[in-house]
């Protein structure tokens, strides 16, 4: 039996009230690896040139109200030890908007002559903005869909991160956000409605091998722990052919596969799309999630680009 489209927007409102009420959940990527800046500050100035990511993606296509999400980020490093970035990311599912705006500091230890230890430091700001005019009501004197409009409700943001890497591999762990704030504290429902960003701590890893002269194999890991929500592991593995072909497959735990394809044009620019099936019955419902991304490295501090650096 199939939904119509009411249900399916009251489907994804409940979705989006458990998103909000149980546990703030940061935005949701697929191509995570060239992403990196979003989930741990300490990514920022890794690449030894001045490296930006517009990235956008529509999860669950063909549903009314489902995530959307845009994300622009940039890094550079300063000088061997600092690196600088900022990252912009505008989040919608149903009625909500969610908008952040963070700053990315790292400071680099090396600890020998390919390897460092580095530590991030984000501080930002977060906004929110929810219209229940949006929301298709059937039952429009319903007390418990009769809140004000949240209009720019700000947020303060501070993360945390740690990453060990070198040309071939890199592990991170991280905190994107270590304030618990509460939202909708101000709704006339508020005992019932009260929301809280709960901290959620990221390890991300990959390794690179060399399979031959011309292709090589990188498989990537990111598990992410919140409490109040699911576990999630992204699982992704990705061959390099001829520093100019990417191509692999991703698995998201108990929730969806992923095919990845992106190419190196030039020294300067990069071109990646993703596609993600649901593996739940959900899938019957959904056209899937769109991700695509391009990549900018400008003002390179050496004369060619240190191989490979692809994440």
């Amino acid at each position: 039996m199939g939904l119509n489209k009411n249900k399916i927007l009251f489907f994804i409102f409940l979705l989006g009230c458990s998103y909000l009420t149980f546990g703030q959940q940061d935005a949701q990527y697929t191509q995570y690896m060239y992403n990196t800046l979003s989930i741990n500050p300490a990514y920022a100035g890794s690449r030894d040139m001045f490296s930006a990511v517009l990235l956008h993606r529509s999860q669950w296509v063909g549903v009314d109200g489902a995530p959307t999400t845009q994300t622009l980020g940039g890094h550079t490093p300063l000088n061997d030890k600092i690196g600088v970035g900022l990252n912009i990311v505008n989040d919608k599912i149903g009625p909500a908007t969610e908008t952040y705006f963070d700053g990315n500091f790292s400071y680099s230890i090396e600890l020998s002559y390919d390897t460092q230890i580095s530590f991030g430091l984000k501080a930002g700001a977060h906004l929110l903005d929810v219209d229940y005019s949006k929301l298709n009501i059937n039952d429009g004197t319903d007390e418990n869909f009769q809140p004000n409009n949240v209009d720019k409700k700000f947020s303060p943001q501070l993360g945390l991160g740690l990453m060990l890497h070198s040309d071939k591999y890199y592990v991170g762990i991280s905190a994107p956000n270590i304030l618990e704030t509460k939202h909708f504290d101000e709704s006339p429902n508020a005992s019932e409605s009260i929301a809280k960003e709960r901290i959620g701590y990221y390890l991300i890893s990959g390794y690179v091998f060399d399979v031959s002269d011309d292709i090589k194999f990188k498989p990537t890991l990111l598990t992410k722990v919140t409490s109040g929500a699911p576990l999630q592991v992204d699982v992704s593995a990705n061959f390099l052919f001829y520093e100019k072909l990417t191509a692999g497959l991703a698995y998201r735990w108990d929730a969806a596969v992923s095919g990845l394809v992106g190419f190196q044009f030039t020294d300067t620019l990069m071109v990646g799309v993703a596609y993600d099936t649901d593996t739940t019955e959900f899938s019957e419902y959904s056209g899937g999630s769109y991700e695509a991304f391009i990549r900018f490295d400008l003002f390179k501090r050496y004369n060619k680009m240190v191989t490979p650096r692809f994440f």
